[in-house]
């Protein structure tokens, strides 16, 4: 068989498809200008397929042979009689039937949520068995009495499912079961009747057995050729010998081509070269080749390494970055791309990691370079992919404020001519109005209201009115057909597209993004009712994965001398400048996925792919990929978690080159030089050209005609600690935002405890005297106030279990207060006016009680620890301030009477009842407090006296709503304050 065998290679460091072109040429007939018409080129990639055509573009005029892809394999038609293959969406919808009836019954096996990865999985492993030619029966004589139970079910779920699939005449389980019954009648066909033309495989290592049977039969026909891409051909004999070891060595870079000359019995000396091109560098893949030895063998780096010559040759162009952090390898490497454009030189970035292309795509723009990318951006991750999925949780529940914000605010919503703009306006409005009253689930009677809580009529009523429909036509609940759900999403995403008063579906379909979304969309609804019955949350999870799996193209044109490639391009070649980045060992190599349904000694013993395998087609890539002329090799030294670990294929050439004595360490030593070079680059463009000097602490000093007139007791101890925050407040009136979707902090916390106190007081003649009955009261209100605060059941649970653990102490405060008067106001709004200096206090106490001897009694409700009496007498005023308008008649609904008795009552679980002494050494404490807000008013009367910024934090994390107002940060506590006039002058 060796004799027939027609098997060559390109070697390291040429470019594939020039040397391809230029060796077919050498070997048809010049006399024969129809030869190249008659010759079949199948190639690995599409991209392959490309820079081959381009070649024959560049001429001379010749005819064109066929280009074929692989992959296409499974698409002839030459086999009527082979059935077709289920399409890869058919498969797996008709695979998670199938595990979703086993979940049902046996609830343990996996949670509903994973049942269409769960399918994913399973198909691929269908896949991979076809196309290694593992059948049921070598599942069915795996010996797995040594593992755990769970992998017995699982190779009893893979057995079943290609039984089931085998069954069946229609149609094929996947493009691989057919694409190895195609290649197999194709031999079978050859065999008897070669063809005429040439026949050429190209760009394959054989990895796939489907594939390397087809190359195996092309290497025996008479005119058949198959190019192996990247073969060192300076690999000695005793490392070929080395790779028989099985699995230690499946991690090599050439351990593909070893099984494939092992299947042709030929030996490694006898391949050819394809072509005479030489090689970019030679000295570099004799020192590859060393670096990545089988781990066995490594130990021949002391005695070869000592014959290894031009390492200075080896390394001059290539460069080490090892970036300190990912921003700056992406920087670095975005700065050498641009390097490259200007030099007029074609430069390919090959990475695993998107979220590194993403960085360096997004670095570019600074100089309005945009990338060919060959990998486009997912579906899910497009503007459409996103608009669809947003609209696939409608779904499934009502939408919170959040969700709804978000999908009114994209920009496929409303996109129709002419209404998005009054469509973007009513919503920042609409957001205003739900966010002010802290509406967290909002529906058609909120926004009904909003509409009619706006003054303006100009046509947000209609708006309002079509928003509530829409939300309310909504069906959730039952499950139904995958055709139905689609039916029900494509109608809801359409008309949420339109818009109010719109005339199409705006941007929904257009452009690629859109008619990738279209067809995506179309492929779903063309399944049918595969699948069964689906939940709207089944049909989410589905959506999801679907659209990932589709790529939009960018539609602005890309830079033709900048490319981001994925590893398996690295063959394709043709660029002068090669980056490869993100060399971390987890990104590349990436690390083995764990299998689901067989382990590794189940896929060993089966004939399966093993991980080691897969990683040595990742380090063939890399191999092919480092030969080129100028290469620049980039990894972080961390992530966004901790320090990461050099590629392992990195971390070889600089363990090699650091022990071959001074050559190689001044080698290796230069490499990083020029690297740093680049991030020293990357580094000097972050930085901003002009430094700005620091701002000062602010005290700023506004006329006095618009400084408050009025503010509540709560925002006296605010002037004290922090006058800035009263100025931003009441003078430039900038409010805060209520979040979005309230987080059930300690704040809102405070406010239920507040409302629980109100209610169990007011209730008091239900409970009075009764122990019992006290816990029963406040228990119920606990549970109904709680509810109403958050959503989330298990803070609901978690305070209500806090409360009722001090829920003795509050009662038997109550029972004393009880004992001493009876409450005679709770949050009701007095106020008192100082007219001697035009100014206004307001209060809002917790609680007033009328006490029996005729005077009164003021507490303050803490969910917290209660301020202590030394933090009343400096800065917490609010107690003090209600006695004082209390005593001044401040509260009309009260007869004048003094105050008896001050004190917070504690409602957490972490503080004390405290009460305040009513008098001082200074008099009493109300009429002190009082004389203080008046010498404080009068201060701020001065328009030299400024509100500055922070004036007395109790501890230094003091953190206020507008500290970045005030640019804190920029300068500290210690920091003198400068005052600011603000205002014209006269305005006082």
């Amino acid at each position: 068989m060796g004799e027939a065998a027609r098997l060559f290679a390109v070697g390291l460091g040429q470019d594939y498809p020039k040397a391809l072109v230029d060796g077919l040429a050498a070997r048809l007939p010049e006399s024969d200008p129809t030869a190249w018409a008659r010759c079949t080129i199948y190639v690995n990639s599409g991209r392959m397929l490309r820079r081959i055509r381009d070649e024959f573009d560049a001429g001379p005029p010749r005819l064109l042979p066929k280009l074929r892809l692989l992959s296409e394999l499974s698409d002839a038609a030459d086999f009527p009689e082979i059935p077709q293959a289920l399409k890869p969406l058919e498969l797996k919808l008709d695979l998670a039937e199938l595990l979703m009836s086993l979940i049902e019954t046996n609830p343990e096996l996996a949670p509903r949520s994973a049942v269409f990865d769960l399918a994913e999985s399973l198909a691929a492993l269908l896949d991979e068995m076809h196309g290694e030619g593992v059948g049921p029966e070598t599942l069915a004589a795996l010996d797995v009495g040594g593992f755990a139970q769970h992998w017995e079910q699982g190779r009893a779920i893979v057995e079943a499912a290609f039984t089931y699939f085998g069954d069946r005449s229609d149609r094929l389980a996947g493009s691989e079961a057919r694409r190895r019954l195609i290649v197999k009648a194709l031999s079978e066909r050859w065999e008897h009747t070669p063809p005429k033309g040439t026949i050429v495989i190209a760009g394959s290592t054989g990895s796939r057995g489907a594939t390397r049977i087809l190359m195996e039969a092309v290497a025996q026909l008479p005119n058949g050729h198959v190019v192996l891409p990247g073969f060192d051909f300076d690999q000695p004999p005793s490392v070929w010998k080395a790779l028989e070891r099985g699995i230690p060595a499946e991690d090599h870079p050439q351990y593909r081509f070893k099984a494939l000359l092992d299947g042709l019995e030929l030996a490694p000396d006898e391949i050819n070269p394809w072509a005479d091109t030489p090689p970019a560098v030679p000295e570099r893949n004799r020192l590859l080749s060393l670096a990545l030895r089988p781990a066995p063998v490594t130990d021949q780096w002391r005695h070869e390494g000592r014959r290894l010559t031009g390492l200075t040759a080896a390394t001059a162009e290539m460069t080490l970055v090892e970036a300190p952090n990912q921003r700056a390898e992406a920087g670095a490497i975005a700065l050498r791309l641009r390097k490259a454009v200007e030099d007029g030189r074609k430069a390919a970035l090959i990475s695993p990691d998107r979220m590194l292309t993403r960085r360096v795509t997004a670095a570019l723009q600074r100089w309005d370079i945009e990338p060919d990318d060959s990998a486009g951006e997912p579906l899910h991750q497009a503007a459409p992919g996103r608009f669809l999925r947003h609209v696939a949780q409608l779904l499934e529940v009502a939408p919170e404020l959040p969700q709804l914000l978000v999908l009114l605010k994209h920009p496929i919503t409303a996109s129709s001519r002419e209404v998005r703009g009054p469509h973007l306006r009513w919503t920042r409005e609409l957001e205003l109005y739900l966010r002010a009253r802290g509406t967290t689930h909002p529906g058609a009677a909120e926004l009904r209201g909003f509409a009619e809580d706006q003054k303006v009529k100009d046509g947000r009523e209609d708006w309002a009115e079509w928003l509530a429909g829409l939300l309310a036509s909504v069906r959730r609940g039952k499950a139904a057909s995958l055709s139905d759900h689609v039916v029900n999403h494509l109608d809801l995403a359409e008309r949420l597209a339109t818009g109010f008063g719109g005339e199409d579906t705006g941007k929904l379909w257009k452009k690629d993004s859109g008619e990738t979304a279209a067809s995506a969309m179309q492929a779903l609804h063309d399944a049918g009712d595969r699948g069964g019955a689906m939940t709207a949350r089944d049909y989410a999870t589905l959506l999801h994965g679907h659209l990932s799996g589709f790529n939009v193209l960018d539609p602005v044109r890309p830079h033709p001398n900048v490319m981001i490639w994925g590893t398996l391009e690295a063959r394709v070649g043709g660029a002068d400048l090669v980056i490869l980045a993100g060399l971390t060992d987890g990104t590349w190599p990436d690390l083995p996925q764990p299998d689901t349904w067989l382990n590794r000694p189940m896929r060993r013993e089966a004939g399966l792919l093993s991980p080691e395998r897969r990683i040595g087609l990742s380090a063939h890539d890399f191999q092919q990929a480092i030969a080129a002329r100028e290469v620049l090799l980039t990894r972080p030294e961390r992530d966004e978690e901790a320090e990461t670990v050099p590629s392992r294929w990195l971390n070889r050439l600089t363990n090699l080159l650091g022990g071959l004595g001074p050559e190689g360490e001044k080698a290796l030593s230069e490499m990083r030089a020029r690297g740093q070079r680049w991030l020293q680059g990357a580094f000097a463009l972050e930085q901003p050209e002009t430094t700005l000097p620091r701002a000062p602490r602010p005290s700023p000093c506004p006329p006095v005609a618009v400084r408050p007139r009025q503010l509540a007791v709560t925002r006296i101890t605010q002037l004290i600690r922090d006058p800035y925050a009263v100025y931003a407040r009441h003078i430039l009136r900038l409010r805060k935002l209520n979040p979005l979707a309230p987080e059930p902090d300690a704040r809102l916390r405070g406010i239920a405890l507040h409302e629980i106190m109100e209610k169990f007081v007011l209730a008091r003649q239900s409970w009075q005297g009764d122990r019992d009955a006290a816990r029963q009261c406040l228990s119920g209100f606990a549970r109904e106030e709680l509810a109403r605060a958050t959503p989330v059941l298990s803070m609901q649970a978690l305070w209500h279990a806090r409360l009722m653990a001090v829920a003795d102490r509050i009662i038997d405060g109550e029972f004393a207060r009880l004992e001493e008067g009876e409450p005679a106001l709770t949050e009701e709004w007095g106020r008192l006016e100082l007219s001697d200096l035009d100014f206004t206090l307001i209060a809002r106490p917790d609680r007033i009680d009328r006490l029996h001897g005729g005077g009164y009694a003021v507490y303050d409700y803490k969910s917290g620890q209660p301020p202590s009496k030394d933090m009343v007498l400096h800065f917490e005023k609010q107690l003090p301030l209600e006695a004082a308008m209390l005593e001044q008649n401040g509260f009309t609904a009260l007869p004048k009477a003094p105050v008896e008795k001050l004190g917070y009552i504690a409602i957490g679980a972490s503080g004390q009842d405290r009460l305040l002494d009513v008098d001082t050494k200074d008099g009493r404490l109300a009429d002190v407090t009082l004389d203080g807000l008046r010498e404080l008013i009068t201060r701020f009367r001065d328009r030299a006296h400024g509100y500055s910024s922070i004036r007395a934090a109790q501890l230094t994390n003091f953190a206020g709503d507008y500290d970045h107002l005030a640019r804190y940060g920029e300068w500290d506590l210690t920091s003198e304050v400068e005052r600011i006039m603000v205002g014209p002058e006269d305005a006082s």
